[in-house]
């Protein structure tokens, strides 16, 4: 800049006035022209950045439960300043939580749907309803929603307006793509039956066997004698950032079921960077569709407890920074005792399984004499074990598999352990229909099938439950089943769904 200067200064003095700039101002008598640059003018001061998008509500609303919701003022992220509306600590009455623009719900701890009616006890006494777009977050790490036995979480977002339950980091804006455990999770009881009691005993038919849930301060039960229980419904819900840590090893999951019953629905449902498990049901019965777990630190399905489970339509995929196995199975805490009924069955059809974990062993793992069934699934590892089958009771349970195109392991595709060997397991894999151990594999987009996936032949997986329906193809996404993972879901550099929705280190605007 000083020799720019230097030399319009001499320009100027050869050429007299008529070769200056407007800024150039000639002295008389000066025996030569005196050059002054204006300085240029300051920058004006940057305005305050405010965020962009959502402006505060105004003020809470109204509901039913005693001492109604408190007003936390606002909080601030990327995508705006909302109002805050805490929950009470216990929803006492059927409660409705409106979606209302620029506003948020707090969880500032525990928060009790109804409080436990036991496990013979029948209907429902408190039911909580979240509308579609409800953004719901933990205020704390030891916040999380519990519906007890005999009351109901009502949560049924859409597909364009899901409902989020998330931690305070998420609506600050302070997560990326690794982050996890920042507040508990959601909890489902229920009075249907489970396979081993609190007391210590494995369940032979008692009417009130309970267990008590893990994860938590205070006891908490689940269990009954009700198979047909409902604790609500769920439908187009993420779950992210869960299973925060009370202590060592006593841990909340994304979505944690208990003695659940068949007239529960689950659909739609995502765990996004779970610290645990991506979801976890002990006992009752689970039937599920369009299910999506990505990023769980430990196991993403978890089951337990002699849970009866259907699930159809399944996406797995696993950070490689964390994740234990993507199938953790199991029955009653005496793993050599098959006398507890009911016996954990896992039902599964129509699955893409991504294993990317650098920390874990195998993909599926069963043990305690729990029966495994799996059809018309996709495995895709980084060079892992596919199936692993822990003691001769769960070998002895009969584990099928059906129509599974997989690229595990080449040195060890089958493990057995604890009584059972390598090529018992070996066995079991081959003894079923269309199963591939060595499959080459055409996914697009991480989870999508390809033409060797459209290839395979379908089992009929009505064979194994009333509750599922015949595909076209196996795997989770294929020609003609792929709009169900659009919409409601959130992308990340782990697993993208919809190039059309938010980042799941961000929170939708509507």
């Amino acid at each position: 800049m000083t020799h720019l200067t230097r030399a319009l200064a001499i320009g100027c003095s050869a050429l007299a006035l008529a070769g200056c700039g407007a800024d150039d101002i000639a002295s008389p008598g000066s025996g030569g022209d005196i050059i002054i640059n204006n300085p240029n003018p300051a920058p004006a001061p940057s305005p305050t950045p405010t965020p962009a998008g959502v402006t505060p509500a105004a003020g809470c609303p109204t509901i039913n439960a005693s001492g109604g919701l408190t007003d936390g003022g606002t909080i601030q992220g990327p995508t705006g300043t909302y109002r805050v509306c805490q929950l009470p600590a216990v929803i006492d009455a059927d409660t409705t939580l409106p979606y209302i623009e620029g506003l948020l719900y707090a969880l500032g701890g525990r928060v009790d749907i109804g409080t436990d009616r036991g496990a013979t006890s029948t209907g429902s006494t408190v039911e909580l309803t979240i509308e579609p777009g409800v953004i719901i977050y933990g205020a704390t790490g030891r916040s999380f929603l519990v519906a007890n036995r005999g009351n109901q979480l009502i949560a049924e977002g859409t597909a364009s307006r899901p409902i989020i339950f998330t931690s305070r980091d998420n609506v600050l804006g302070l997560n990326n793509d690794s982050s996890i455990g920042q507040w508990g999770g959601v909890v489902l009881l229920g009075r249907a039956p489970v396979s081993d009691c609190r007391t210590g005993v494995i369940n032979v038919g008692a009417a009130n066997c309970e267990q008590e849930l893990e994860g938590t301060a205070t006891t908490t039960l689940f269990g009954g004698n009700q198979p047909g229980d409902s604790s609500g419904s769920l439908e187009y819900v993420q779950i992210r950032y869960s299973g925060f840590a009370l202590a060592p090893g006593n841990e909340l999951q994304s979505l944690t079921t208990g003695g659940i019953g068949s007239g529960t629905n689950l659909n739609n449902f995502m765990s996004f960077n779970s610290s645990d498990d991506g979801m976890e049901f002990f006992g009752g019965t689970v039937n599920m569709r369009n299910i999506i777990a990505v990023g769980a630190d430990d196991d993403s399905i978890d089951a337990d407890t002699g849970v009866q489970a259907n699930l159809q339509n399944a996406i797995v995929v696993q950070r490689t920074g964390g994740g234990d196995s993507l199938i953790e199975l199991d029955s009653p805490d005496d793993d050599f005792d098959t006398d507890a009924q009911p016996q954990t069955v896992f039902n599964l059809t129509n699955f893409t399984f991504i294993e990317r974990s650098t920390a874990n062993s195998q993909v599926i793992r069963a043990r305690g004499g729990a029966k495994l069934n799996l059809a018309n699934g996709i495995i895709a590892t980084d060079g892992e074990t596919c199936i692993r089958i822990d003691e001769t009771v769960t070998l002895n349970a009969g584990p099928t598999f059906n129509s599974i195109a997989a690229d595990c392991d080449d040195a060890r595709p089958f493990r057995g352990d604890a009584g059972v060997t390598d090529a018992q397991v070996q066995a079991a894999f081959a003894a079923g229909s269309n199963n591939s151990a060595d499959f080459t594999l055409t996914l697009t987009n991480l989870f999508i099938n390809g033409t060797n996936e459209n290839g395979v032949a379908v089992f009929n997986p009505t064979a194994l439950s009333s509750f599922f329906t015949v595909p076209a193809n196996i795997g989770a996404v294929y020609p003609g089943n792929s709009d169900w993972v659009n919409g409601w879901t959130c992308n990340s550099s782990t697993a993208t769904f919809d190039s059309s929705v938010s980042a799941c280190t961000s929170l939708p605007v509507y």
